[in-house]
């Protein structure tokens, strides 16, 4: 039987709303060692992704132009590319090398449920082979 992401994703996430502070967002992904995060409204409705170079935008301008951060929305990708949980194993395989993104958020009906990642991907790969 082939697997599916939702056989190997991740399901507990560090997310942010909109409205968080775009600072608390940069402390929280440095201390959590993530790369990103995804964004989701009150409904759990994805709306966003806040990756770490989205942050050095932000503390580059604050740190030398003065400009003093602001809310997790007004930096964020909000075109996000999204896989969904019954995607199989080699589909995933196959987007990850046709994308330069490193996880993507996983949707069921337009909420987030979880996340897959190139390492997920890759050790699903070598356990089915």
């Amino acid at each position: 039987m082939t697997r599916t992401i939702a056989d190997i994703m991740a399901t507990q996430l560090v997310t942010f709303s909109p409205e968080t502070d775009i600072h608390k967002a940069i402390h929280v992904l440095l201390e959590k060692r993530l790369s990103g995060a995804p964004v989701v409204d009150n409904d759990g409705n994805l709306v966003g992704v806040i990756s770490k170079k989205d942050c050095l935008k932000i503390v580059l301008a604050s740190g030398y132009h003065q400009d003093h951060g602001g809310r997790v929305d007004e930096y964020m990708s909000n075109n996000v590319q999204t896989l969904s949980g019954d995607t199989d194993i080699i589909s995933a395989a196959e987007h990850f090398i046709n994308s330069e993104f490193r996880r993507f958020p996983v949707l069921s009906d337009g909420r987030l449920v979880g996340q897959v990642s190139r390492h997920d991907v890759l050790r699903a790969l070598i356990e089915d082979a």
